[in-house]
């Protein structure tokens, strides 16, 4: 006789794709806030903040229940230091790039020279 064998599985997606469809959702993130069943202590369900009636999120909406700080500023209830008098890297776009980190506030740049003695013959 023969015997036929299937096997089945689910892969995960890389995790490249994952991060890009959060950073999708995250510029899309809509505020949430837990309505409570009048006779339940526990919340029963999350509704769309300002919104008319019990107007829920969707499934594939990416929700928070509240705003983040500035970390642009500082704010000693947070501990957060700010971004001003940090260093910054003129050259990339990235967080740590001196477009975002400043907050749109400018940035001074300065340029050194090092010497250094080599062993050279």
């Amino acid at each position: 006789g023969s015997c036929t064998t299937r096997t089945c599985w689910i892969t995960l997606p890389k995790l490249r794709e994952i991060g890009y469809l959060l950073k999708e959702r995250y510029s899309e993130a809509v505020q949430v806030e837990p309505v409570r069943a009048s006779r339940l202590r526990q919340p029963s369900f999350l509704r769309l903040k300002g919104a008319r009636g019990y107007q829920k999120p969707r499934d594939t909406d990416l929700v928070y229940l509240e705003r983040s700080p500035n970390y642009c500023e500082e704010d000693a209830a947070t501990g957060s230091t700010g971004t001003r008098g940090r260093l910054c890297n003129g050259t990339s776009t990235l967080t740590g790039g001196c477009g975002v980190m400043c907050c749109g506030r400018g940035y001074n740049t300065h340029h050194y020279t090092r010497v250094r003695q080599c062993n050279c013959k």
